[in-house]
């Protein structure tokens, strides 16, 4: 027989009764506020479009890097999968899934996906490969109704505000045309913006960076394989991204350093890069220099920053030539905050027009690096447990860890960071639940108020997000 899927009412609250009697109500005050989404990756073309989604591998297998990478470390190859394999059965490739389900067991994608198949689809018994395909025929009849259209999933988890992550070569003709519906009369109202993430015109070791900057020219009439016309070009797509939305830049560089070269120091790297004659530790200086370069940038345009260091991304060569980026194989490294970011803040550190969201993959830096110096610079905050570290666990290391030197204050809130659209929804739920169950503690031990725990929870729950990414 089938296993119960059920939701416990109090999952992820504290186990003491007293506390979370306290993590309850603090809860229920926050539960049903709107989502903001204000960083992630979720593609633009589901909400001009609107089209349905497909089937339940289409939406929740083959996008999710979370659930691959964990059914290949046990041996499943990801063509069997669908990962860049059009010819495979999306029935036998959810079958796959689910007869592997239990390899998820005390994952965050376990409690994503269960949240999912529950709260979403309405399913009440586990997924196994005894209720496999009950699984996907269930979800895949859904996915093919009006409610299940992204339009209608966005409306239904009150998402307020989501935005996307674009390259400076998109052309960005979907948030385009969610702009044009939104200023249709009775059109739809749901707000997607983008960010400006440059990476692939940045970096000299993105794969296809020379190409690059020869369409970075072409998009922008700029020479960009010359110094000021690279500058100007980036000036000019960060500008047409903000009047597509964007409210923030990314960056995901392989370490947080930075430089302040002087402008002819700057403009022979750069000769050097574009020439091909780079070492990798010229890439990186130069990679250090533009991260400099864009928080010169942001002071002019007003846009947030952030810096997602500390992956070594594609670490399996083999699955990376095979199926390409974000499929799984990307691994934390140690990063250095206090040495790597003081170029950048020598010249920019105490500017209150300049807001820089810091990531990190290393938690060893929370307490020792990233919560003094946010804890002190005006132009630094610190995002939420990321990637690896979203989980339950992740989120209550990060609040013990940084919450005494920097405060909740220097923090902005929770972001998902998802390709997976219906996680978001149960990823902010664990994010609220965890914090509650934080708070209530600090309230059990008499730290706070539990007026102040309420106004924490609306706070971290909704209003730092849109504060700190200027929505």
């Amino acid at each position: 027989m089938p296993r119960t899927l059920e939701l416990h009412p109090d999952r992820l609250l504290p186990a003491d009764p007293s506390v979370r009697a306290i993590a309850r109500e603090l809860y229920a005050s926050v539960a049903c506020l709107p989502i903001v989404s204000p960083h992630g990756h979720t593609d633009p073309r589901w909400f001009a479009g609107n089209a349905t989604f497909g089937n339940a591998t289409d939406l929740l297998l083959v996008p999710d890097h979370y659930v691959f990478r964990m059914l290949y470390s046990q041996g499943v190859a990801l063509e069997d999968l669908g990962v860049r394999n059009k010819g495979v059965d999306p029935r036998a490739a959810w079958r796959l899934f689910a007869e592997s389900y239990w390899l998820f067991r005390g994952t965050p994608s376990r409690m994503w996906l269960d949240w999912v198949f529950a709260e979403a689809f309405g399913m009440d018994v586990q997924l196994s490969a005894e209720t496999a395909d009950l699984y996907f025929d269930t979800i895949t009849e859904k996915l093919g109704s009006d409610a299940f259209r992204p339009r209608a999933l966005f409306d239904r988890y009150n998402i307020e505000v989501i935005a996307t992550t674009e390259s400076p070569l998109d052309t960005l003709e979907h948030h385009a045309a969610i702009r044009a519906e939104n200023a249709r009369e009775g059109g739809w109202q749901g707000r997607v913006i983008t960010a400006y993430r440059p990476d692939p015109v940045i970096d000299p070791e993105f794969e296809g960076f020379s190409a690059n900057l020869d369409l970075f020219s072409g998009l922008t009439g700029e020479d960009c394989r010359t110094w000021t016309g690279y500058l100007a070009a980036h000036r000019q797509r960060r500008a047409f991204f903000a009047a597509m939305g964007a409210t923030s830049t990314d960056h995901g560089h392989p370490t947080a350093a930075t430089a302040n070269l002087s402008a002819s120091e700057a403009a022979a790297l750069f000769d050097k890069v574009v020439a091909g004659n780079s070492t990798p530790a010229d890439a990186e200086l130069f990679r250090a220099q533009m991260l400099t370069e864009m928080a010169a940038m942001s002071l002019d345009d007003g846009l947030v920053m952030q810096i997602h260091p500390g992956s070594f991304r594609n670490h399996n060569a083999q699955v990376f030539e095979r199926f390409g980026r974000d499929k799984g194989a990307d691994i934390p490294t140690r990063t250095d905050f206090v040495h790597a970011l003081k170029p950048l803040l020598d010249r920019f550190g105490n500017s209150q027009d300049l807001s820089i969201i810091l990531f990190t993959l290393d938690e060893s830096a929370y307490a020792r690096e990233l919560a003094p110096l946010a804890g002190h610079y005006p132009c630094l905050k610190l995002g939420p447990a990321w990637w690896f570290h979203d989980s339950p666990e992740g989120m209550k290391r990060f609040r013990q860890m940084t919450t005494e030197t920097a405060g909740f204050y220097n923090t902005v809130g929770f972001n998902d960071d998802t390709r997976a659209f219906l996680s978001i929804p149960a990823r902010h739920d664990v994010a609220r639940r965890i914090d509650c169950g934080f708070l209530a503690q600090l309230v059990a031990e008499h730290r706070i108020e539990d007026w102040e725990a309420a106004e924490l929870a609306q706070d971290l729950s909704y209003n730092l997000a849109k504060k700190a990414y200027r929505l």
